[in-house]
């Protein structure tokens, strides 16, 4: 499912899913980076939303129910230059048409770069 996608194009990698926890990597290069030379902050989005969307799927029943995001909000605290940072989204409220992730992006010694909360809808799949 990751193939083709921007998940692929910037270099995110799940590393781990539980329910209601994922954690990703992304990479802070020549695709993630702006202009000036730090992290873009619709990186640091796109990076907050996968890890959200990913999590959110993995409550769902496959079968009946899709997700998307609904909202997304992002703070971005500290400048990133290069190396790698990791997400870590935890769900704060599972509803039965909504739920709300908070999703930290911290550097490699655990200095919180970006903090995002976002809202994804449950989706009712036709039959």
């Amino acid at each position: 499912m990751i193939e083709n996608t921007l998940i692929e194009a910037l270099g995110i990698e799940i590393t781990r899913v539980e329910a209601g926890k994922v954690v990703a990597t992304m990479p802070v290069d020549g695709r993630t980076r702006q202009p000036f030379g730090l992290l873009h902050g619709g990186a640091s989005v796109a990076l907050a939303e996968t890890v959200a969307s990913v999590g959110a799927y993995e409550l769902v029943n496959k079968e009946t129910e899709a997700v998307a995001g609904l909202e997304i909000n992002a703070n971005h605290v500290r400048p990133k230059t290069d190396g790698v940072v990791t997400a870590v989204g935890t769900v704060l409220h599972q509803g039965k048409s909504t739920m709300v992730w908070d999703i930290k992006i911290t550097d490699e010694t655990d200095r919180l770069i970006c903090v995002s909360r976002c809202t994804m809808a449950v989706i009712q799949l036709r039959k």
